[in-house]
């Protein structure tokens, strides 16, 4: 098995070519952040109210 999560190869070409792939163990993440994703959509309009409500209070603190 290759270590790390990206397997990066550079061909010496001009134009310069570089490709990237999971690895073995990269691939293994791939359940977790389709989780991490879906619950992302899931509560997007939560967390832009969270991050509206944090910005005027983080302003009327600056002022």
């Amino acid at each position: 098995m290759k270590p790390g999560l990206i397997e990066r190869t550079v061909y010496p070409i001009v134009p310069p070519r570089v490709d990237y792939a999971l690895t073995e163990l990269g691939c293994t993440l791939h359940d977790t952040i389709k989780a991490l994703v879906v619950w992302t959509e899931t509560n997007q309009a939560k967390i832009i109210t969270a991050r509206r409500s944090y910005d005027e209070r983080a302003g009327e603190k600056l002022w």
